[in-house]
């Protein structure tokens, strides 16, 4: 299985990072073809509502580096979407990334798909609610299958190393990602 990893947070080794990471850790022990990006490092525009994605060949007329984003999310089976809380939402990359998604509702080349969240919080997994809810009906929309979450209670950078539950639960939850499918 093909597994892309999207970490959303501006913080490389930070909480999120961590808890991909180590997700990718069970993943790969389980045969897993992995692959993690940080999306902060790519220059990534705001969606337009322009609209020309919804129609011919269904690709976004903004150039940017979504465009070497957009193959490899056509050639994953699950897509992973690490994300800190930010005032009850993704981080503003993951908001500008999920936006930009609007070519794949049209084309439902996404379709089938797993999407899994990962998402520390200051307050825990209660306050990732409205985040999960958001991945939840996003998902829906592409008419993906939202494979589940993994919800962690960390504020400070690299504060969830120290929870060898939540460290744990990362990795058991890689090993067993072709189950979620």
């Amino acid at each position: 299985m093909r597994v892309l990893a999207l970490v959303g947070s501006p913080r490389v080794d930070g909480n999120t990072d961590m808890l991909v990471e180590e997700l990718l850790q069970g993943a790969r022990a389980s045969n897993h073809d992995c692959q993690k990006l940080y999306l902060y490092h790519y220059d990534i525009l705001p969606c337009l509502d322009c609209r020309r994605c919804k129609q011919g060949s269904f690709v976004c007329s903004l150039k940017d580096e979504m465009d070497e984003l957009y193959p490899l999310l056509e050639a994953a089976d699950l897509i992973v979407f690490g994300t800190p809380v930010y005032w009850y939402g993704p981080t503003g990359k993951m908001k500008l990334f999920i936006d930009r998604l609007r070519p794949f509702i049209a084309s439902k080349r996404l379709k089938g798909k797993a999407g899994l969240l990962v998402s520390p919080s200051e307050e825990g997994a209660e306050g990732c609610r409205p985040l999960v809810e958001m991945f939840r009906s996003s998902l829906d929309y592409l008419e993906m299958e939202f494979a589940g979450s993994l919800l962690a209670k960390a504020y400070e950078k690299g504060e969830v190393a120290a929870s060898h539950d939540d460290m744990q639960r990362a990795y058991r939850l890689g090993t067993v990602l072709q189950s979620l499918l």
